[in-house]
């Protein structure tokens, strides 16, 4: 803008904090909370071109066009107007029988892809039957140890119609595997698929602790499944990296970004390593964010993270390819903003977050379901989750342009603080070596402690408000029908398990292990291996097993 004009609208907003302004909190206070926001990020009480030019706000530099560099508008020219984003529910529960029967419920409902979660057990790599799984089968999503499960999981489901997504981690080849012997079995190509992983080790270090392996070891299974991709799946997801779990765990908005892209700098730097060319593989790769509560914020975030990403790749990776630079964004409302208390308010909460993240351009949207602070979601709960994106597409008329947050004085003024002190972060995170070791030496998660012990700490003294927990509470118990896990389910599972170990060839089974071991310590990719596998009926457990034996177990030493 005219320095000119800057000038004469700083002047004006100078007589009106003055003269307007000032006499207008004489008789009625600022409420308190207003002047920062979740992440403690100051907020003014009006915004012009003034604090935008005063946070270096440059238009086309830091805004410019949908569908080109630096995206923050959006990966594609028409974004919403031409083509909705993908609405899908995660879930997963007991066997693979009672997960086919919920997908095809929420398939008949409208919804357009899968996120399937596991149980404990399967990401642990624990067959049902060990010691270690008692008692936690299928109980935070579905137990799967063999081939045998993922083919009654995607009975009657075309996994070249419906989006899938593989939300696993440390036993990701295993999955992954058994994903591609499932589309051998439909029929498809895997050039052809479709298929979005997680495979996102770094974070379980910093914010879940669902590791097996130590570090190392862990890495280089993430960079078969990249390698592996890049050459036989160009239409599949290597890694969807999460913020959604560091956010889940206790950082603000500003960490989240930081350390998402600090661990993407260590798997692309390790990608490089094993001599792949990040435009041979990049435009696969999703990042995954919390949609939290401070709404624009949120909106900024997405934005922001989307920004960085692409001057990331092209200043920092050299990435000619513009496919590289677009990242997409999987977005889920956020866990932690949920209650048990008044859980119908958790709909408003979870509508609010949505639009958030849909007007911060997300790509693919998870809803949480209303009772999910309760137990596993009902059929009930699952549908209004759904429909809560379905009317937000169909009614709200948000998607009728592109962008329709871009150019708010106070959105880009927060996109460009946001940047500032993300990338403050991630200098400190190089200059300790990059995010491996600031995680070995146990910063990233002291400083996520830090974060939720202030947050807690802001809520038990009522100055960030909770509806229903902190404010506005209500005595009055409501009884509501929660889904619980059949406590068989954990005797049919092993007894599956019994029966696909008495069926399969053995001796192949031990074959393949021993060939397995010998992949293990070498510099080969394990993946074709892996499918080899379990096209055999070998199980998970046995396969990290043998990879224990081999790599050991990772054991923190960070005490928080």
């Amino acid at each position: 803008m005219d320095k000119n004009k800057l000038e004469e609208i700083k002047k004006r907003k100078k007589e009106w904090e003055e003269k307007v302004f000032a006499e207008h909190i004489k008789q009625f206070p600022e409420r308190e909370g207003t002047e920062k926001t979740n992440s403690g990020l100051p907020v003014e009480p009006l915004y012009t071109p003034v604090e935008a030019e005063k946070e270096g706000f440059d238009y086309l530099k830091d805004l410019g066009f949908p569908g080109e560099y630096p995206y923050t508008r959006g990966i594609a020219p028409g974004m919403f107007r031409t083509q909705l984003w993908t609405m899908a529910q995660y879930s997963g529960f007991g066997t693979a029988e009672d997960t086919n029967k919920r997908y095809k419920y929420l398939i008949s409902k409208g919804q357009k892809g899968n996120s399937v979660a596991f149980d404990l057990p399967t990401q642990l790599g624990y067959d049902s039957d060990h010691p270690m799984a008692r008692g936690e089968v299928g109980k935070v999503g579905v137990a799967v140890d063999s081939l045998r499960d993922f083919e009654i999981l995607f009975d009657g489901i075309s996994i070249g119609e419906i989006r899938q997504s593989m939300t696993i981690n440390a036993t990701a080849p295993i999955i992954l595997a058994m994903f591609i012997a499932i589309a051998e079995k439909q029929g498809i190509p895997t050039t052809d698929l479709e298929v979005f992983m997680q495979n996102d080790i770094l974070k379980e270090y910093i914010a879940r602790g669902a590791y097996i392996f130590p570090v190392k070891p862990s890495l280089k299974l993430v960079t078969d499944i990249y390698e592996y991709c890049s050459k036989n799946m160009p239409k599949s997801s290597p890694q969807r990296i999460c913020g959604y779990h560091i956010r889940e765990a206790g950082a603000n908005a500003v960490q989240e970004i930081a350390f998402t892209l600090s661990n993407a700098i260590s798997y692309l730097n390790a990608a490089k390593e094993r001599g792949l060319n990040v435009d041979d593989f990049a435009h696969g790769l999703l990042i995954f964010l919390s949609g939290d509560s401070e709404f624009f914020e949120e909106i900024a975030k997405f934005r922001t993270c989307r920004r960085m990403w692409a001057r990331m790749m092209k200043e920092r990776f050299g990435a000619k390819d513009p496919r590289s630079m677009q990242i997409r964004f999987f977005g889920y409302s956020a866990g932690s903003t949920m209650t048990a208390q008044q859980p119908l308010n958790n709909i408003i909460r979870v509508s609010l977050e949505a639009l958030a993240m849909i007007l911060g351009g997300g790509n693919i949207i998870f809803l949480s379901s209303y009772d999910e602070s309760l137990a596993l979601p009902s059929e009930e709960s699952v549908t209004i989750a759904l429909r809560t994106q379905q009317i937000i597409a169909e009614e709200s008329g948000i998607a009728k342009t592109v962008d329709p947050i871009g150019g708010s004085y106070y959105v880009e003024s927060l996109c460009n603080r946001l940047e500032k002190e993300a990338n403050e972060y991630i200098k400190k995170i190089d200059e300790m070596g990059g995010s491996i070791a600031a995680i070995e030496k146990g910063y990233i998660q002291e400083e996520i402690a830090k974060e939720a012990y202030k947050t807690q700490k802001k809520i038990e003294t009522g100055e960030k408000v909770v509806v229903g927990v902190n404010k506005y509470k209500d005595t009055k118990e409501v009884k509501r029908e929660i889904l619980k896990v059949d406590p068989e389910v954990e005797r049919r599972q092993i007894e599956r398990l019994n029966q696909v170990r008495k069926e399969r060839n053995n001796d192949n089974v031990k074959q393949i292990l021993n060939r397995l071991r010998d992949v293990a310590v070498s510099k080969d990719n394990i993946m074709p291996f892996m499918i080899e596998a379990v096209k055999n009926y070998v199980t998970i457990g046995e396969i990290c097993d043998v990879l224990r034996d081999v790599y050991g177990k990772y054991e923190s030493k960070i005490y928080l």
